[in-house]
């Protein structure tokens, strides 16, 4: 394939994948309904007071994807050394892909382009350590919060409770010891035959130490605690009269329940506004409030990121290494 050739083929993908985020991306904003009970629910707030919060919502957002940034360098410090600017490009650039893909899987292209060729498959396992270190929290942390909804909300036998109690606690076992013996999945995998000749690429989950591990687990726990505190923020803000707890709970659940069902982050508001939705009304009848503050924060985390994004699209370069900066 010669130069002049790959470039064409290259500006052509990098256009497809601006114009497919950006079609999405109107095409959700002009029909959604939501948002638009949350510009009517503002209308009746103070323009100070709007601004503040909002203004705060978003700084999180752009902490939590800084947090992520961070993460992803840690992360793919074993395969290959990049800058944080670097990082961050290529986590927005994820961002973009990820919008138009079933169950974000067009983040791991998004960011691996920013890798050398030759260690974009390894980044891809890499990349995935860190979800599952995010997806044990989410998990956890959603176990744990069910279990406080069943027992104040859902009348159970004690026996069948302690029952859940037992399950979820074995749940959440199972999901922190796999976590930290990542290099077992190495092992399976070797003892495969038809998985053996791609050693190379998967090699990387071995080379993970148990402290390294929680080092990533905690920047998981950190974005963690940042996208909670953007929901609870809004709930608090809008819905004053439900307590602080009960909104903790809540947004766990909301978080644990999205985690397992495939979606499209385009799409995925219908998922978090049902979900939110019905939790919620066991504490508040305000579902007007509810679903506008899930939407406000799908779009403040996913949309105008993804947007942001764009711009990092055209920095990649897909038949070689992405331009330096």
């Amino acid at each position: 394939m010669t130069s002049n050739y790959k470039k064409v083929v290259s500006y052509i993908l990098k256009a497809a994948i601006v114009i497919f985020a950006f079609g999405f991306v109107y095409k959700k904003l002009a029909s959604n309904e939501n948002l638009k009970q949350f510009k009517h629910l503002l209308e009746q707030i103070p323009q100070q007071e709007i601004t503040i919060v909002l203004g705060t919502v978003c700084l999180l957002m752009l902490v939590n994807w800084g947090i992520e940034a961070l993460k992803w360098k840690r992360l793919i410090a074993r395969v290959e050394q990049i800058s944080v600017w670097r990082s961050i490009e290529s986590v927005f650039c994820g961002l973009t892909w990820a919008v138009f893909t079933p169950n974000r899987i067009g983040e791991y292209g998004g960011r691996v382009f920013f890798l050398s060729p030759k260690r974009r498959i390894i980044g891809v396992v890499a990349m995935a350590v860190g979800n599952i270190g995010q997806m044990v929290l989410t998990n956890v942390f959603g176990a744990i919060a069910l279990c406080i909804f069943i027992y104040r909300f859902v009348p159970l036998d004690y026996r069948l409770f302690y029952s859940l109690i037992i399950l979820a606690a074995m749940f959440c076992t199972f999901f922190i010891v796999f976590y930290f013996n990542i290099r077992w999945l190495n092992g399976i995998l070797l003892s495969m035959r038809f998985t053996r000749k791609y050693k190379k690429f998967y090699s990387i989950l071995a080379r993970y130490s148990k402290k390294e591990l929680l080092n990533i687990l905690l920047f998981c726990l950190a974005r963690y605690v940042v996208f909670s505190s953007q929901y609870f923020i809004l709930f608090f803000w809008l819905i004053p009269e439900v307590h602080s707890m009960d909104i903790l709970v809540m947004v766990s659940i909301l978080f644990f329940v999205q985690s397992t069902l495939p979606s499209l982050d385009l799409f995925d508001i219908g998922v978090r506004s049902v979900t939110a939705s019905y939790f919620f009304s066991f504490v508040t009848s305000h579902q007007v409030a509810v679903i506008a503050c899930t939407a406000s924060i799908w779009l403040i985390n996913i949309i105008i990121p993804a947007i942001l994004g764009s711009y990092f699209v055209f920095k990649l370069n897909f038949f070689g290494n992405t331009q330096r900066n």
